[in-house]
């Protein structure tokens, strides 16, 4: 009787009934009690999106001489010097990237290569450039028209140039810009800058 009554107060606490052998193999762990949020008077609960971070901004590569457009603009002298401006434009529909020095080779009107020595300055030193389409960057030029060394005094100090050829940086296959400035004396000596915004 007395373990009937045993039994049944256990009944009523939820636990099973059953031998003490079982009841001792029956451990129960302690539950955290469950939390709930109220929203406020009258509201609902509107799940927030995860965090991603911030917009992904489009990937750059450099820029080629296929998705640029040069020119030489105008021409400034001084002291027997001329300095002008080597201008490239983004003409892709990506933008691209320029980091440093462009080639630069004197051409006549048929192609051919004429006396060219290229010098770098670093007035401005190389900066990488983001260019979107449509956006702009230059490279300051110098040269002279003072003819030195054997060159001739009377008459052109070297070949007249009709164009040149221009590499952008990193890469081989040039772009082929006009030049109407004349001979370039000293060898065809041309101080060439680093690419800046312009």
């Amino acid at each position: 009787m007395r373990r009937l009554v045993l039994c049944g107060a256990l009944v009523l606490l939820g636990s099973a009934c059953g031998s003490p052998q079982q009841a001792a193999d029956t451990s129960t762990l302690p539950t955290a009690p469950a939390t709930t949020t109220t929203p406020p008077s009258g509201g609902s609960v509107v799940p927030v999106p995860p965090t991603t971070g911030a917009p992904e901004t489009p990937a750059s590569t450099r820029c080629t001489a296929s998705s640029l457009a040069g020119e030489v603009g105008s021409v400034d002298s001084g002291a027997g010097n001329r300095y002008a401006k080597f201008v490239v434009a983004n003409n892709g529909s990506a933008q691209c990237t320029l980091n440093g020095y462009s080639g630069f080779q004197l051409l006549d009107g048929a192609g051919q290569p004429l006396p060219t020595n290229l010098q770098r300055t670093e007035d401005p030193a190389p900066v990488p450039i983001t260019l979107p389409p449509g956006a702009q960057a230059a490279a300051n030029l110098r040269w002279t028209v003072v003819a030195t060394g054997d060159e001739p005094v009377e008459g052109p100090c070297e070949p007249e140039p009709a164009k040149a050829a221009a590499i952008p940086p990193d890469e081989t296959q040039p772009m082929t810009v006009a030049w109407s400035h004349g001979p370039v004396c000293g060898g065809g000596k041309i101080e060439i800058s680093a690419f800046y915004p312009a």
